[in-house]
């Protein structure tokens, strides 16, 4: 009974703050739509006037998880995670997702298993409540791993571009219009920014800033070196895109080489965690040792922290960096 009034509770609280932040989101869009069109005749105080903004990029502070988030410096970081896997989540969105499924799984957790091992009901907590920063990431991961497959053919594009009398910025314009995503909006973005008055040497350290790729820095490293010391930027390009691909063929051969020993280590890690789950429904009072006995609750312990760093350790072993 406790479980499912805590639960209300809690939705009826998301529910409050969603339909509070919507009307505050529509009276402030009504309020500078009334500012634009001239018809806001109250007169502001000099203190809302240099806070006012049209393009409002900070994140209204009221929740408790975004407090916690200022206070640790995390929603930078997960502002610039966010903005790299393409997702247009807010950072209090993906908190509350994640407190969302780590209450969910608490929930079932305690619901589904023996009396005895309730009280473990935070590690499936836990595990859940890491699910929504998991997507994001692999996300993420996807969204980097499509711009570099693009890359090479945008710089190739541009020597072209070049070659036939169009200015850099000019066919940085052009890209968005040949390719497709991710690559034509982070170079839309870039000439955008450009285009407004920012100087091209900081709209590209941006962009290299966006895109934590080592293909990207070299050529923001190329173009801002050529914009100083002169040469041919198209020549340069073309060379930049050969290498680059030469690079994807030896991470492909790398990477079929150390398949073997990605599965080794999967399989190795997965063995005990079958066998953990086998042994629960065939002899579950050989289990209940490492979770009512305080030697079992050391030795799984020490079982899962060698498990872990043995994973960690072939991963090392078979990743290797082109």
């Amino acid at each position: 009974m406790f479980l499912v009034i805590a639960i209300a509770i809690w939705v009826c609280a998301l529910v409050i703050w969603w339909v509070a932040s919507n009307a505050f989101r529509h009276s402030d869009m009504d309020k500078l739509k009334s500012r634009l069109l001239g018809t806001n005749k109250a007169k502001k105080s000099k203190a809302n006037a240099q806070n006012a903004s049209l393009i409002q990029t900070e994140e209204k502070g009221g929740l408790l998880a975004t407090r916690l988030l200022k206070r640790y410096q995390l929603q930078t970081k997960f502002q610039e995670l966010l903005e790299q896997a393409g997702m247009r989540w807010s950072t209090h969105r993906l908190v509350n997702t994640s407190l969302i499924a780590c209450v969910v799984g608490w929930a079932l957790s305690w619901v589904l298993l023996p009396g005895q091992f309730q009280k473990y009901s935070y590690v499936p907590a836990l595990f859940a409540g890491c699910l929504p920063l998991l997507f994001v990431m692999r996300k993420r991961s996807a969204r980097m791993r499509r711009f570099e497959e693009q890359f090479p053919d945008s710089l190739e594009f541009v020597a072209r571009s070049m070659r036939a009398g169009h200015a850099f910025s000019v066919s940085l314009e052009m890209i968005h219009r040949e390719f497709q995503e991710p690559l034509a909006g982070e170079f839309r973005r870039t000439f955008e920014e450009h285009n407004l008055g920012l100087p091209l040497d900081v709209a590209l350290q941006k962009l290299a800033k966006r895109v934590p790729s080592l293909d990207v820095h070299f050529f923001v490293s190329a173009v801002l070196l050529q914009k100083r010391t002169g040469g041919n930027l198209a020549e340069i390009l073309d060379k930049l895109a050969y290498v680059i691909r030469e690079r994807f063929k030896l991470r492909g051969k790398i990477r079929a080489i150390s398949a073997h020993g990605r599965m080794t280590g999967t399989a190795l890690t997965c063995i005990p965690i079958a066998v953990a789950v086998i042994m629960f429904y065939v002899n579950p009072d050989y289990v209940r040792f490492f979770f009512l006995d305080d030697v079992g609750n050391i030795m799984m312990g020490a079982a899962i922290a060698l498990q872990l760093i043995g994973y960690a350790i072939m991963r090392q072993i078979v990743k290797i960096e082109v």
